[in-house]
């Protein structure tokens, strides 16, 4: 008579590294902390958009990982968290491609004036070939992309008048980003542009350095730039995806399983990250107008007749990036524009 021996737990917790991958995932995800910054205040898309992230990532690595969030550009404006980022002395960080130009000029093609009706003909770019693309040519600048978030469609206020036409832009002094299509554009419409970092700007404004900036509303309000700036006008001239960013520096000194989880986390907040961007604009213009903002809600009349006097800014730059790369964005907006 055979005799049944005992289980030997040893055997079976050996099975259990060989053939469920998730545990032997779980050995290689270390003890630490990402350092995550970025210029926007917390309590806006970005910042829900960060913490949720911060959330996933905790999570999945059993509390092991844990992401720090530095909002409102306590680190840094975005030229400086790129560079601290090259350097390996932040990890993370989020921003709009517009600041990318320095490190791919190709970057550039997103931020094109007036390039995009409506939220979604941007995700069919950014999430196609085109978007990978462009992103694949990080790593060798020293950063990692992780995934096309939103900042949302960009519109202008000023102190000093309502802008109804692009003439009435002319003589403003407009603080822009850090790129010089931004530049181009405003001084096309006879403003003097003024780049500077945004940690900088609510000063500038209050101290009437500059009349004006343009950012998306979400932003308008989390910033509280209502409490320096009179009227707004709804120009939409420019859509900012939010790229995600880490350290090569950094990722090269983790694990495959690390990098996957990260990858994972990023691109599962993407969808929620940008629903949370287009349900707070559909309620912050009224927010604004609460807060005492004079509003001027542009025509799409007015919006074409912007786009054809910044028109030759935006030849000169799809010139510089190539004929290739423009056709093959044209022809995803294209698509999803035939499917409306």
């Amino acid at each position: 008579m055979r005799t049944c021996q005992k289980a030997n737990p040893a055997y079976f917790l050996a099975l259990l590294l060989l053939f469920w991958p998730g545990v032997s995932q779980a050995a290689d995800i270390k003890e630490r902390t990402l350092r995550f910054a970025f210029v926007q205040n917390i309590d806006n898309h970005w910042g829900a958009g960060a913490q949720k992230f911060a959330d996933i990532v905790e999570k999945k690595s059993g509390g092991k990982i844990k992401v720090r969030l530095f909002p409102g550009g306590t680190l840094g404006g975005d030229i400086q968290t790129i560079s601290s980022l090259q350097g390996g002395t932040l990890d993370m960080s989020m921003m709009g491609l517009g600041v990318l130009v320095g490190v791919n000029k190709e970057f550039v093609l997103f931020d094109l004036p007036f390039l995009f009706n409506d939220a979604k003909e941007a995700d069919a770019a950014l999430d196609g070939s085109l978007g990978k693309r462009l992103m694949d040519t990080l790593p060798a600048k020293g950063l990692i992309g992780l995934s096309y978030w939103e900042h949302g469609f960009r519109s202008l206020t000023n102190s000093r008048r309502p802008v109804a036409k692009w003439e009435d832009i002319s003589g403003l002094k407009i603080r822009t980003i850090q790129a010089p299509l931004y530049l181009d554009m405003f001084n096309t419409f006879g403003a003097n542009a003024v780049p500077m970092p945004l940690p900088e700007l609510y000063t500038a404004l209050e101290t009437k350095t500059v009349d004006g900036q343009e950012n998306p509303l979400v932003s308008i309000e989390s910033s509280k730039f209502f409490e320096v700036q009179k009227h707004l006008s709804t120009t939409r001239h420019v859509y900012n995806p939010l790229i995600v960013l880490f350290s090569k520096r950094v990722w090269d000194r983790l694990s495959e399983d690390e990098r996957q989880l990260l990858l994972e986390a990023a691109n599962e907040v993407k969808p929620e990250q940008r629903q949370v961007s287009r349900d707070l604009e559909a309620k912050v213009l009224g927010t604004l107008k609460g807060h005492g903002m004079v509003v001027t809600e542009l025509s799409e009349a007015e919006r074409e007749r912007m786009r054809e006097k910044v028109k030759p800014v935006t030849e000169k730059y799809e010139k510089e990036v190539g004929e290739t790369l423009v056709k093959e964005l044209y022809a995803e907006i294209a698509k999803v524009r035939g499917q409306k």
